[in-house]
């Protein structure tokens, strides 16, 4: 039945931590509740260290691995819109050029319209003497796509190891990628003395890696920065479903606290509208009306509804 004067009930908001409001200033009918869930953010992704036959690698959330062999190591993205590369061969002139050995791999990918910079000198990963940094570009299936690759050397005797290892994406998605990918390629560590054909090629302990520390706190800063951002870039619409499938399932409506934005809360459907204090008291009304800072003291303001 519906009454006919103005009914509230106070909601605790316990994620605010406070306090219910004084019971001497809580009118007759009503009771002190809970909310029925709050929001909560993802948690930042992290690399994971695996390792095959041959090498060991860094692998991004959701990311798998492609090839995985004696030569070469390949990780992909799970929209398949980035990878990292790793491939080496042994056996090579000590002179061989770096900018020659990049073109020959980064063609083996079939790309249209490769264009590879100017090298410039940059650190080897583990097991290698010097290397070569250079940005690449090209069109793969029409798509334009870009990236950052490098040329390890290992000189020996009469003869040299050359691997490259490389961050590609689609050239939309790069500015994001460029901040962390490369030092996750990076992490590529043959553990295999037969790694690229030839004993001897070191390896180094990821585990225990500076490097591979500095590129897992990298990629949980970008995990923080874009995970709903890409999430919703993906599934923009199937959000927007799953949201109100899930008010509608649990009877429940989602608000804004305007003192505390980060988190929404989910209220009954009971009240049409929501009031919230500096302490995180929720008072909720069916009365459009109703304003409690009328002769009050407190500091109320309207829930804002999530759309």
């Amino acid at each position: 039945m519906r009454l006919s004067v103005p009914v509230y009930v106070s909601v605790v908001a316990a994620c605010f931590g406070a306090a219910p409001p004084d019971a001497r200033k809580i009118p007759p009918g009503m009771h002190p509740v809970k909310p029925v869930s709050s929001g909560s953010s993802s948690p930042a992704a992290d690399l994971r260290i695996a390792r095959g036959q041959y090498f060991s690698y860094a692998l991004p959330q959701g990311w798998r691995v492609g090839e995985d062999g004696q030569f070469a190591l390949t990780l992909a993205a799970p929209d398949n819109k980035a990878i990292t590369v790793m491939v080496g061969n042994a056996g090579y002139p000590p002179n061989y050029s770096p900018a020659r050995f990049v073109y020959e791999k980064l063609m083996a990918l079939r790309p249209e319209n490769l264009q590879i910079g100017q090298p410039r000198p940059t650190a080897p990963v583990g097991g290698f003497a010097h290397a070569y940094q250079f940005d690449v570009s090209y069109t793969m299936r029409g798509i334009a796509s870009r990236g950052s690759v490098k040329c390890h050397v290992a000189p020996a005797y009469d003869s040299a190891v050359m691997a490259m290892t490389a961050a590609l994406s689609e050239a939309n998605q790069w500015p994001a990628y460029s901040s962390w990918l490369p030092s996750v390629a990076d992490q590529i560590s043959a553990v295999n003395g037969a790694a690229f054909g030839m004993r001897g090629i070191m390896a180094q302990n990821l585990q225990n890696s500076t490097a591979y520390a500095e590129a897992a706190r990298q990629y949980r800063d970008w995990s923080q920065r874009n995970w709903q951002k890409v999430t919703d870039d993906r599934n923009a619409s199937q959000d927007r479903n799953n949201f109100h499938f899930r008010e509608n399932l649990g009877a429940v409506q989602t608000y804004f606290n305007p003192y505390d934005a980060r988190v929404p809360l989910e209220l009954p459907t009971t009240y049409q509208y929501f009031w919230v204090d500096r302490q995180g008291n929720i008072l909720g009304t069916n009365d459009s009306s109703v304003n409690p800072n009328s002769g009050s003291n407190g500091d109320w303001k309207q829930m804002p509804r999530q759309r």
